[in-house]
């Protein structure tokens, strides 16, 4: 029995935990509320707003005119595509697990629908490792099996073609192309945008700091942008990491890893957008900064004022001339979502010339016609008729065919190597790695020791060992981190990860990149004597 002078508490308590659950239901975005005969469809997206609204109010248009009914898109952005990645591998697991989802990758009978119907935006690479799906054991089993979190879309090869055509920009698939030798139908994800990738940069700042405007990734490495550099966080974004994996592509190994980590030790921060860098140096927070294309020419155009032009606004991007990197930007049909038969309409709709004109032609507003009403996006459109056919074409904003401008530098297989990597030589040390840096920068200014300095450059550039452990079968192997050792440190890596090595894994590594920060500080220190080497760091990870 509750006492008088209990009830009170409780009821606040269970005042309380009403208003918790009931807030989120009362302050739902417009979109979630479905009127009366209006579908729902509940889109998972990177993308910004600007996008979510045209295409909201473009598909329920297109849908209006095809099926005779209003749509209404449900819009969820936790995140980066990395983070979504790992919001839906926690679902899809525990769904398998329990059985929500069966082992053919069908919703049980009965079961809730899993949330999404659909993953729009983000890279290939984050598009292909939800295909990759995840692994759990079913209910009554011990045995895990493979899930993809995606569906199959099963177009027949003639759409495909209409569609797209040849299966290729630059060196990249315009849809998953599957693999028959292991019965993979492909079409797990398919591009509906592509995305190039660049650098934003601020005209004035960098007068001030005696620069031009850059035209390659090179130039980020110049210590006079030493704190003006805006980046972003790779593990945190994978455009970002795409990025960065086309300076790898672009530039091979040594010299690719050596513009990295010069671009790193300049930067400002590292952000956990991507869209927070054109904004800084837009505001002349920084200088310079890794942009995709469209967030870095949207950015110079806000900032344009009447009479100016692209090569005089105040705020520029460049495409790096012959190392452009185009990424498909795809869109995934996810498991077992609430409405499939929808989520299928929305794909036809981005690949109709409605959905395509989105991307690139001028705002409309209250007009008729193909385009935005009321944002101009500035993303390239995937369908190769947008760039061949004269009418189209003359009607984009961006006079770019990124067909044409697509960099043909092979993938090497380097990008899972970024995020452990960069966190360890930088992100997670990064006031230690600046000071190392300006210290050579210093030392260099000053006349020092060129022998001094030069070991002390080849200290900052150098990398760890890593100790392979031994088996049954096979000794212990150390290993340099090289092109050509990569592939086994990359297999170690996810045995790694199965047994729980990988924590020790990147504290050896970054134990390794802080001790040579702080060696390279003491031999360069302007009191040191001159000439006198001191002990570079030693450090192998297990």
């Amino acid at each position: 029995m509750i006492r008088g002078s209990e009830l009170i508490p409780r009821l606040g308590v269970l005042v309380a935990l009403a208003v918790i659950l009931g807030v989120p239901w009362l302050f739902r975005p417009e979109s979630a509320r479905v009127p009366d005969g209006a579908q729902r469809l509940v889109i998972i997206t990177p993308h910004n707003e600007q996008i979510r609204s045209e295409f909201a109010a473009g598909f329920d248009r297109w849908h209006r005119q095809h099926f005779g009914a209003p749509v209404v898109i449900d819009w969820r952005a936790p995140g980066g595509t990395s983070e979504i990645r790992r919001l839906l591998i926690a679902q899809y697991t525990a769904a398998l697990r329990t059985g929500r989802i069966t082992p053919q990758g069908e919703l049980r009978p009965g079961a809730e629908p899993m949330p999404y119907d659909l993953l729009f935006g983000g890279g290939s690479y984050e598009h292909g490792e939800i295909k990759r799906g995840v692994r759990a054991a079913p209910p009554g089993t011990d045995k895990e099996i493979a899930l993809p979190i995606s569906a199959p879309l099963g177009l027949p090869a003639e759409k495909l073609d209409e569609l797209f055509g040849e299966n290729l920009i630059g060196v990249s698939p315009l849809y998953d192309p599957g693999d028959p030798s292991r019965q993979d139908p492909g079409q797990h994800w398919l591009a509906c945008a592509v995305s190039g990738f660049g650098i934003v940069f601020n005209r004035p700042v960098l007068r001030r700091l005696g620069l031009g405007d850059p035209t390659t990734w090179a130039e980020l490495t110049d210590p006079r942008l030493m704190g003006w550099v805006a980046l972003a966080d790779p593990r945190q974004s994978g455009s970002v990491a795409t990025t960065y994996e086309s300076i790898l592509n672009s530039y091979d190994w040594d010299d690719g890893w050596r513009i990295l980590r010069a671009m790193s030790a300049n930067a400002r921060y590292f952000s956990n957008s991507s869209q927070k860098v054109p904004l800084d140096v837009s505001q002349g927070q920084a200088a310079v900064g890794t942009a995709i294309d469209f967030y870095g020419r949207y950015q110079s155009q806000a900032m344009m004022k009447p009479g100016e032009t692209p090569d005089t606004a105040r705020v520029g991007y460049v495409d790096p001339p012959g190392v452009v990197f185009i990424d498909p930007d795809p869109i995934s049909l996810l498991r077992g979502g609430p409405n499939e038969q929808l989520a299928r309409r929305f794909i036809d709709f981005t690949l109709s010339l409605e959905g395509q004109a989105l991307w690139n032609f001028p705002a409309r507003g209250e007009q008729p016609g193909l385009g935005p009403a009321r944002f101009e996006l500035r993303r390239m459109p995937i369908r190769r008729v947008m760039y061949t056919d004269p009418d189209l074409a003359s009607r984009l904003v961006d006079k770019v065919n990124p067909y044409e401008a697509a960099s043909r530098a092979p993938n090497r297989g380097w990008r899972s190597a970024i995020n452990p990597m960069m966190g360890a030589f930088s992100i997670d040390i990064h006031d230690e790695q600046r000071q190392a840096w300006a210290a050579i920068d210093r030392a260099r200014a000053r006349g020092a020791d060129p022998d001094l300095v030069r070991r002390a450059e080849e200290l900052f550039f150098a990398w760890p060992t890593h100790v392979i452990p031994p088996t049954a079968d096979t000794p212990a192997q150390t290993l340099p981190f090289t092109k050509d050792t990569y592939k086994a440190i990359r297999a170690d890596w996810r045995e790694a990860e199965k047994d729980g090595r990988m924590p020790a894994i990147r504290i050896a590594y970054t134990s390794f990149f802080r001790d040579s920060y702080r060696t390279i500080v003491r031999m360069l220190d302007e009191t040191h004597a001159p000439g006198v080497a001191h002990a570079p760091a030693t450090g192998a990870a297990q």
